[in-house]
């Protein structure tokens, strides 16, 4: 028995709104979460990227900043405390990147992060 789904039942990028019609909307990458490696699934009938990711909720365990890149001299964008929520897409190197509180995207120290 075969358990594929019927091609007439697929989804369509037509009729589900992905269709490729014209210039696309900029997105900001100071709030919305997308690399060419990663992007959050929200974005995913708006940008091309290699993986798509569901935001995890994590709270901050200790006070950090929020940098624009995964390093200690990547200029700080935002001041977190410990207990903020964080939406964290991607967690390696030792940096978390994704949505601080107020949609801000940026990286922190994954040993900031709480489980």
């Amino acid at each position: 028995m075969d358990s594929a789904p019927d091609r007439e039942s697929l989804p369509s990028p037509i009729a589900d709104g992905f269709a490729l019609s014209g210039v696309s909307a900029p997105l900001d990458p100071a709030t919305q979460a997308f690399r060419k490696d990663l992007a959050d699934t929200a974005l995913a009938g708006r940008v091309i990227a290699s993986h798509y990711a569901e935001p995890l909720l994590r709270h901050l365990s200790l006070d950090a900043p929020l940098r624009e890149a995964p390093s200690l001299t990547a200029e700080v964008i935002a001041s977190l405390s410990a207990g903020d929520a964080f939406r964290m897409l991607d967690c390696s190197r030792g940096w978390a990147w994704g949505y601080a509180p107020g949609g801000r995207v940026g990286y922190v120290e994954a040993v900031s992060i709480g489980a």
